[in-house]
């Protein structure tokens, strides 16, 4: 009898979880009322351990990069179930700073990304211009990222979800209210009452709802999750300004953050706010997103808009997952923040081997589920 593995949450993280457990031979039980319907439906999608650096964030550079090193075989095995489009694109990343100031901010990072090893190289902007044409002649630094790669969540999501179907998973729609980690046949109940048992194991990836979930833990929620907003905006480059660019475009702008990531169906998505203020798109968020997108492309202003969306992250106290043991055969996999997408690769083979007792990427011990317990 093949062993069953029960995943709640149905985004980026759960999903991958359900692919790779399948690999290991398991026979998956997806809960989820409505996959791809949480963080992943407003992610951007971008595949970039190198743009995506932070100051003081040692260990997470290198969670992305390992992740990000896994990707490639992971989409490869993932194609092999299924004919959906994933949004995959190997053309690289441009990191950008627009004015003088934004210039030595981005002098700055590159002396940081060569101290961690993060492969770039300097372009003048006139390298940078004869690549990508459309960029404003006024921007100040440019660095290029071969290996910072991207997909469209939204594509890819749908994808894993095709794939694992294919392959025999169940989905049940439904949301889950409790987990009973305390049996040696663990039970998770969902709001209609029904009842789904396993002996092997449950994965909690299902992002904030993670921590209104109980049973699983005595006292206090051990998961101290928050909800971190980001507005994305989405726009059509029209016919006779395709490929307006074909590289992510990561910028500071007057020291805010922008990108502007190409897709393959010729739209433009636009992002990189960060707010705990408020579920909604603000106005003044989307103002300053397209005002900044258009200082370092000017061209944004003829595309076509399409959409503003807002989705929560789950955020932790120090910027990374929960993900590990958090009790009899229950593994917690949430709080990726702003990095879901990256991550899930690497997050899903490390709950694989968790179940079957591999060896585990190092620097996954700084990802203890119990670290911010009070």
């Amino acid at each position: 009898m093949k062993k069953h593995a029960i995943i709640i949450g149905g985004g980026i993280i759960g999903l991958t979880t359900c692919f790779e457990f399948q690999e290991a031979g398991y026979q998956v039980t997806l809960i989820d009322p409505d996959p791809i319907s949480g963080a992943t439906h407003h992610a951007g999608g971008m595949l970039a351990p190198t743009a995506e650096v932070q100051y003081q964030q040692h260990d997470l550079i290198l969670l992305m990069k390992e992740s990000a090193r896994l990707y490639p075989d992971l989409l490869q095995r993932v194609s092999k179930y299924t004919d959906l489009p994933t949004g995959y694109r190997t053309d690289g990343t441009l990191l950008i700073g627009a004015d003088r100031a934004d210039g030595m901010h981005v002098a700055e990072l590159i002396k940081y990304m060569h101290l961690k090893d993060l492969p770039v190289d300097v372009l003048t902007t006139r390298q940078a211009r004869a690549a990508e044409p459309a960029l404003s002649p006024r921007i100040s630094k440019v660095v290029s990222i071969d290996g910072d790669h991207q997909l469209s969540p939204r594509l890819y999501a749908r994808a894993l979800l095709d794939a694992i179907l294919q392959r025999g998973a169940e989905h049940i729609a439904d949301a889950v209210i409790s987990i009973d980690g305390h049996d040696p046949c663990l039970t998770v109940t969902m709001n209609s009452g029904v009842r789904v048992a396993s002996k092997s194991v449950v994965v909690l990836a299902a992002g904030l709802g993670a921590a209104s979930i109980p049973g699983w833990f005595e006292g206090a929620n051990p998961l101290q999750l928050r909800p971190v907003y980001g507005d994305i905006v989405r726009v059509r480059v029209p016919e006779r300004l395709q490929q307006m660019v074909t590289k992510v475009v990561r910028g500071f702008v007057e020291d805010r953050q922008i990108y502007i990531i190409p897709r393959t169906d010729g739209t433009l998505a636009i992002g990189a706010t960060s707010r705990e203020d408020h579920p909604q798109p603000r106005t003044g968020a989307v103002h300053d997103l397209l005002r900044d997108a258009i200082r370092l492309i000017p061209g944004i202003e003829e595309t076509e808009f399409i959409e503003v969306t807002c989705g929560a992250r789950p955020g932790t106290p120090d910027d990374l997952p929960y993900l590990g043991w958090v009790g009899s055969n229950v593994i917690a996999s949430t709080g990726y923040f702003r990095h879901g997408i990256l991550l899930s690769a690497l997050g899903a083979r490390a709950a694989v081997d968790m179940a079957t007792n591999q060896p585990l990427f190092p620097t996954l011990d700084v990802c203890d589920p119990f670290r911010h317990q009070i």
